[in-house]
């Protein structure tokens, strides 16, 4: 392990939840939408409807509220957005995604403050994102999130800080958040290689031994059971 995936690991010994504090964690299961699995068969999971049909019967299954997982998930998600395959495919996740309905508060899973955001609104991002700011030690590393809504950066402001537990923003609808199913979409990154309010949340596999150096495991920092 690095220092930062060592900090992360260390930092709570307890789960730690990132969305609304009243969905128990008892209440999340896991989702699987790689490409291995069959089920998606019957799903066309570029479909923001289709991929929801999916998300739905996951939670009905499990009866739960929240559909979570997705690191280094290889996907066929991404197949239509040409955002993924101009620079080579990329359909590799590097963030962890949280599958649950429209409007759900997002919560800071630790202290830190706003650096950069973006209504990142081009076809297959991110929508609204936010990007904070963490330091913990003498260890600098950022989260980001998205899919949000577009009330999660209006009159927003960098710098802002916002402490562990804190409603850092919301949701956003599938038209807002270009044209997913409503998710999360929580991402930590070592160096943001000078981005603003956006980074690379999938990669190819030529550059996926960067990417998953620089962007460790968010579990590692939550610790949501598997």
């Amino acid at each position: 392990m690095n220092t930062l995936e060592v900090l992360l690991k260390e930092y709570d010994t307890s789960p730690i939840s990132i969305l609304d504090s009243d969905i128990p964690l008892s209440d999340y299961c896991l989702i699987d939408l790689s490409s291995k699995n069959k089920d998606l068969e019957r799903f066309d999971i570029t479909s923001p409807d289709s991929c929801q049909e999916y998300v739905d019967e996951v939670l009905s299954k499990h009866n739960a509220n929240v559909a979570f997982g997705g690191y280094l998930e290889h996907r066929s998600l991404y197949t239509k957005s040409e955002r993924f395959l101009t620079t080579g495919e990329r359909n590799i996740h590097l963030g962890m995604d949280f599958w649950c309905k429209a409007g759900t508060k997002v919560i800071a899973p630790l202290d830190g403050k706003v650096l950069s955001f973006k209504n990142n609104h081009d076809m297959g991002n991110y929508g609204p994102t936010i990007i904070l700011e963490h330091q913990v030690g003498e260890t600098i590393f950022y989260t980001l999130y998205g899919h949000l809504s577009l009330e999660s950066i209006d009159g927003l402001q960098i710098g802002t800080q916002f402490k562990r537990g804190e409603v850092l923003a919301t949701l956003g609808t599938p038209d807002i958040n270009v044209n997913y199913a409503p998710h999360l979409h929580f991402q930590i990154i070592s160096d943001l290689q000078g981005c603003k309010g956006d980074y690379p949340g999938v990669s190819s596999k030529n550059d996926l031994g960067f990417y998953q150096k620089n962007c460790p495991n968010p579990n590692l920092l939550l610790k949501l059971s598997f």
